[in-house]
């Protein structure tokens, strides 16, 4: 009953821009915390950035400086504007919220489907 849709990824040179955003909808009451984590292949997974609703952000340090994250808590959306993007940045992006359900008084994480960042050398 709740979605995280994605959109943004795609393929890019390295040092160009690409920016991801993620649209949380469904029976929603409120909204915690909303994020990204990546995936690369043979990699674990790791966050790389994420928000509050009162607006405390934190960002994977290989990231600072390059990416900034954002969020529309009117329309329960979580955007990160990378920019100079590196080979290494390449992974499949993930989209993670902690959301209170209407009716229950449960903190929850829900994920998104992922999106594919490629960045060519």
């Amino acid at each position: 009953q709740v979605q995280l849709v994605e959109s943004g990824g795609g393929l890019v040179q390295a040092g160009g821009s690409l920016r991801l955003s993620c649209a949380a909808s469904g029976n929603i009451f409120s909204i915690n915390f909303m994020g990204w984590y990546r995936r690369a292949p043979g990699k674990q997974r790791e966050l790389v950035a994420g928000i509050t609703v009162g607006g405390s952000i934190n960002y994977l340090d290989s990231v600072k400086g390059r990416f900034t994250i954002s969020r529309d808590n009117a329309k329960n959306t979580v955007y990160v504007q990378m920019n100079s993007l590196k080979p290494e940045d390449t992974a499949v992006y993930y989209c993670k919220a902690d959301l209170i359900t209407i009716g229950t008084t449960v903190l929850r994480a829900y994920w998104g489907q992922g999106t594919q960042v490629t960045v060519s050398s």
